[in-house]
């Protein structure tokens, strides 16, 4: 049976980010402390202005305290362009060693006049099998 997804929302300066993530059952390996997960995210431009969104960080963390950073320009190899009221979904993934962790982190927007300002990706949980 298939659990509702839960969802992790943060809004800074009028762009909201929401997180789904999701466990990979099929596409782990429990032997070999490989523990995938998905998660789609959604990018919500509220504000007046276009924005580009520029770069990423994570801050990645396992039940283990194995911690990794990940930063890069855009995501999944766009820099896409928000316009007013639209909103940019995508999805990625990530690999734990362990069955639970959480990642956390920023995106960096630029609008039409070069201003750059960071928004913050919500905490969420990466949780292998449910309670």
């Amino acid at each position: 049976m298939k659990t509702a997804m839960l969802t992790y929302i943060e809004t800074t300066a009028d762009i909201t980010v929401s997180v789904q993530p999701l466990f990979l059952e099929e596409r782990s390996n429990v032997m070999k402390k490989e523990f995938i997960f998905v998660y789609f995210i959604k990018v919500r431009n509220d504000g007046s202005v276009p924005v580009k969104l520029t770069r990423r960080h994570w801050d990645i963390t396992d039940s283990n305290g194995e911690f990794h950073e990940v930063d890069g320009e855009g995501v999944v190899g766009q820099q896409p362009t928000i316009a007013p009221g639209k909103e940019y979904a995508y999805n990625s993934f990530c690999v734990l060693k362990s069955f639970s962790g959480h990642m956390e982190g920023t995106y960096t927007m630029e609008q039409e006049d070069g201003t750059a300002f960071e928004i913050t990706i919500p905490r969420f949980h990466l949780r292998a099998f449910s309670n």
